[in-house]
Parts: structure tokens; C-alpha cells; sequence
């Protein structure tokens, strides 16, 4: 029996843990060009996951191309912003790009249908415990069996036992440096502008809301998790002595009708850079770095991503490149896309959890457009 529970089932070109945005189109682009795609996904399709449910429309075409029909799913097209300060201070701005709302209920269960058709092996409902590397192979040793593959990609999100199984240094480091935040997600019913993103700051965080599809509305918020631990992880309590102090939140709280029976929540969230590149795995999306919510579209970022990942891997496969020249080519390019402005969530996430400089912020915000405007549009990509 032992024998037979070590005993590798399948080999493919490329293995892919996580089956969110940045898996998903990975695979999708992977089959696409001919190769062997092996996709695992712990949780089965479909499932709800906490995100803010806001794309910014950089991302539009490139979905398009994967071969979901965005223009006749009637989504809600996301043009204004408008964003308070824990005292009820607020600034509007018109946005440029913009974004277009969709729940990731749908988005992830259109896009895996996608992949399986174009001949992925989805795996789902299963948790992969270990990825070892051995002359140029892995070996995912998965709760359905063992796989291997000749190219591995962590696309497993924000965080995940692997993390640790692969000991990476911010699994100890990191946390002494960085705050650990909680994000919590509700769909509600409210009478809301169909075109509007709003963002209001309380005390150490910010709650987003938006329209989605089916006339649903995604609030979702992003908390230190110091706040839940002085209400004793007591969500209702924090909601009512915390984010109900800024007035726009607190007419949201009583006048909706909320959709969930609970709210989804996922601790641990650190927010910054981990690395692309970790044990010969080429990580994707929230698993190469964490963007703060307000200062960045990381589902965005995230298929981003593996629209660059998989240029490196057709190279790499049609031996145009060695395995580590894909590893720092790969680590090069995700820096220079991508680190800055992780860098600079992490500032304006220190900035807007403190309510005085929040007040400043906005105040300053409104009396110079200019760095509104420049503050903004470094939020959102250009289309790829």
C-alpha cells in the first residue's frame, strides 16, 4: 500500500498549485500553446473567496482573449470613486481606466470551465501537501495522489501551509516586521450607484463597495488584526464599536440587506513583497506579494502575472532559455513590474490606518487634484 501511495500518476509540462485568478489564466494560456497543464485547487468549484470583486479594466481584453465573453455578461462598468475618512470626510474622483464589477464566485467558475475545456487537468477539492525538486523535476505530492512535472508554480494566494512546509523566510521574519490584517467579505442588497467604487477608512483599515453582477453588491474590508483581537474575535462587536464610527459605514451596516448567512474571512495577511522565485518554484499573484487593497488591483496584478510568466515559459519549454535563466528572468521582470508599487500599498496603507493623517490626506487631496489624480492612476495598469 505504501508502495502504491508513493508511485508517481501522471507527469506533466507544468504543475500549478491554486486555482485562483493567477493559476487559472496561467493554465488556460499554457493549454492554449500546446502544453500540459495539471491544475490543483483545495477548495471545489465554485466558491466564494474574500476580494474586493473590483477589476480594473487593464485586465478586460486579456480575459476576453482567454475566451471569456465579458461583453455579454451585462457587468456593471465602474467609472467614479469616492473615499471617506473615519470621520465621514470625503473626496470624489473620476477614474480614467476605471473597472468593471464581477463576484469571484462567477469569475473563477467561468474561468475554470475555460480551462477544462481546452483540455486542463483540474484537480480540485485537493490540498497539496509537498513540492520537492530533484534533477530538474518535481514531485507534488498532493491528498489525490502524486504528480510530477518539469515546471512548478505556486499560485496559491495570500497564504498556505506550503509556505511553511517550504520554509520561506517571511513565515518568521516577515511577521515581526509587518502587521498581520484580516479581510472580511459580505454581498449585500442596498440602494447604490451602479458606476461607483467607494472606500471608507475607520481605525486601522478600510471597507470597499461595489456593484457585481445580479444587482449584488460586494462589501468587503480589510481590518489589523489587533482590532478583532481587542473585541475578542468578535466580528459583530468590532463592526459596531470600530468601522460604525465613521457615519457612511454605519448607514451601510443598518440599511442593507446582507446576502451571507456569515461573512467569508481570511486572516494573516501580511501586506509586501515575498520573493518570485523560492525553491525552484515560480510563484504568482499574492504568492510572490501581497498588494494592499486600496493601492493596487492585485486580481489584476495577478493575471498580470501569468500573462508574463508564460511568455519566460514558451521559451523555457522550446529550450530557448535554461531553467535558470526562466528562474532570474522571471524574478527580474516581476520586480520591475511590480515591487514599487507593493512598495508604495505599504506606505499609503501606514498612512490611511492612522485617522488624523486620513483627515490630513483627504483634505490635501481636495485642495490639489493634481496629486489625486497621480496618487490614483498609479493604482492601475495599462491594458495587456
Amino acid at each position: 500500500m505504501a508502495q502504491e501511495k508513493n508511485q508517481i500518476k501522471e507527469n506533466n509540462q507544468i504543475a500549478i498549485i491554486g486555482g485562483g485568478l493567477a493559476g487559472l489564466t496561467l493554465s488556460i494560456q499554457m493549454a492554449d500553446a500546446g502544453y500540459s497543464c495539471l491544475l490543483f485547487e483545495k477548495h471545489k468549484y465554485p466558491f466564494h473567496k474574500v476580494c474586493g470583486e473590483y477589476i480594473s479594466m487593464e485586465s478586460w481584453s486579456f480575459l476576453e482573449r482567454l475566451g471569456l465573453n465579458l461583453s455579454e455578461m451585462n457587468l456593471p462598468q465602474i467609472k467614479k470613486l469616492n473615499v471617506s475618512s473615519p470621520s465621514g470626510k470625503c473626496f470624489e474622483h473620476e477614474l480614467d481606466l476605471g473597472g468593471f464589477g464581477i463576484s469571484r464566485f462567477l469569475l473563477d467558475s467561468k474561468l475554470a470551465e475555460i480551462a477544462i475545456n481546452k483540455g486542463v487537468k483540474l484537480i480540485d477539492d485537493c490540498k497539496v501537501n509537498d513540492v520537492k525538486f530533484h534533477e530538474n523535476s518535481f514531485t507534488i505530492d498532493s491528498e489525490k495522489g502524486n504528480y510530477s512535472a518539469s515546471v512548478c508554480v505556486g499560485a496559491w494566494g495570500k497564504h498556505s501551509n506550503l509556505d511553511n512546509k517550504l520554509a520561506r523566510w517571511f513565515t518568521t521574519n516577515f511577521s515581526k516586521r509587518k502587521k498581520n490584517y484580516v479581510g472580511i467579505k459580505y454581498h449585500i442588497n442596498i440602494d447604490f450607484p451602479d458606476d461607483l467604487i467607494e472606500l471608507h477608512n475607520f481605525k486601522n483599515g478600510y471597507c470597499g463597495i461595489s456593484k457585481i453582477e445580479n444587482s449584488k453588491y460586494c462589501f468587503c474590508y480589510l481590518t489589523d488584526s489587533e482590532n478583532l483581537k481587542k473585541h475578542n474575535g468578535d466580528i459583530k462587536k468590532m463592526e459596531e464599536r470600530v468601522l460604525m464610527q465613521n457615519p457612511v459605514l454605519k448607514k451601510y451596516f443598518t440599511q442593507a440587506n446582507f446576502l451571507f448567512e456569515k461573512p467569508l474571512v481570511i486572516s494573516q495577511i501580511k501586506i509586501g513583497y515575498k520573493k518570485a522565485v523560492e525553491n525552484n518554484i515560480l510563484m504568482l499573484g499574492d504568492a510572490a506579494g501581497n498588494i494592499a487593497p486600496l493601492a493596487g488591483n492585485g486580481m489584476s496584478m495577478a493575471m498580470r502575472s501569468s500573462f508574463l510568466l508564460n511568455k519566460l515559459l514558451i521559451n523555457y519549454f522550446n529550450r530557448e532559455i535554461t531553467r535558470v535563466e526562466l528562474e532570474n528572468k522571471y524574478e527580474k521582470i516581476w520586480k520591475s513590474e511590480f515591487q514599487k508599487r507593493i512598495n508604495f500599498s505599504v506606505y499609503l496603507q501606514y498612512l490611511l490606518k492612522n485617522k488624523l493623517m486620513t483627515n490630513i490626506a483627504i483634505t490635501v487631496f481636495k485642495a490639489i487634484p493634481f496629486l489625486k489624480n497621480t496618487i490614483i492612476k498609479s493604482t492601475h495598469g495599462k491594458p495587456f
